[in-house]
């Protein structure tokens, strides 16, 4: 099951920051108090090259930044490929992503070691960490298996400390709803032609998770291109008919389904 972690508490005053770093123009103004975050990620990148980003900063997508919805901006977080053992630590500049229940938008640079440049979107651990560790590529988590694997049962309260202080956040897992509906863009004997869309996709929208999945078709092997998931068939259709807009048919599949 995907899960989000959830902090319970707000965020203290000024006077828990994490801290000020270099390259902040403002100081970050986060809680001392630990959050950990599960969930989709997903990256944005050539296309919003310059703009202003909700700090104020120019976006620059060869910065290990992100985006997320409250945060404060400047706190550091490292983001974890559980699948992979990749990670990167990052800083919060932009507000987002607003769709599809992703919990972070990280800069390319941020994106491509942890697959979500080539996979649209991934799951992953975020932990926010001191506003002195360096951004860019680090290790992952020692416990990041018990992080990933942790459940309902096993998580429903939990004291998560930063090195150095001894304030503590209570947690709680949520419940992310499982996506059931996919938009199938093309079913296609060579595998190329397959990457050929998936590609034209995500050059047209890079906010759209976009997967090839193999198959088989009447004894042969196929593969498809798949787009979402989502929760309703209504919002899978919404994103259908943006894709014919584009000249790509597809048809609305339930995930079981395929």
């Amino acid at each position: 099951m995907s899960l989000v972690l959830v902090l319970l508490t707000s965020f203290a005053p000024a006077s828990y920051a994490l801290g000020r770093s270099d390259d902040d123009k403002t100081p970050a103004t986060a809680s001392r108090r630990a959050t950990v975050l599960r969930g989709r990620a997903s990256w944005y990148g050539r296309e919003h090259q310059g703009h202003r980003t909700s700090n104020g900063e120019r976006f620059d997508r060869n910065q290990y930044t992100c985006a997320h919805k409250t945060l404060p901006f400047g706190t550091r977080l490292r983001v974890t490929n559980p699948t992979t053992g990749q990670a990167v630590v990052v800083r919060v500049t932009d507000r987002g992503p607003f769709r599809h229940q992703r919990i972070l938008d990280l800069a390319e640079i941020a994106a491509r070691p942890l697959g979500i440049v080539q996979h649209g979107a991934v799951s992953v651990v975020a932990e926010v960490v001191p506003a002195t560790t360096p951004l860019g590529p680090t290790d992952a988590p020692e416990d990041l298996a018990a992080l990933a694997a942790d459940s309902v049962n096993t998580l429903t309260a939990t004291t998560t400390i930063l090195p150095g202080t001894t304030e503590a956040a209570d947690v709680v897992l949520v419940p992310e709803p499982k996506p059931t509906f996919v938009v199938q863009a093309g079913t296609f004997g060579d595998a190329r032609n397959a990457q050929a869309v998936l590609d034209k996709i995500m050059a047209l929208d890079r906010s759209l998770a976009v997967t090839m999945a193999a198959g088989t078709k009447e004894g042969k092997p196929v593969s498809r291109v798949l787009v979402g998931g989502f929760q309703d068939r209504a919002e899978a259709d919404r994103v259908r008919l943006r894709l014919q807009e584009w000249g790509i048919a597809g048809l609305v599949r339930q995930s079981e389904n395929l």
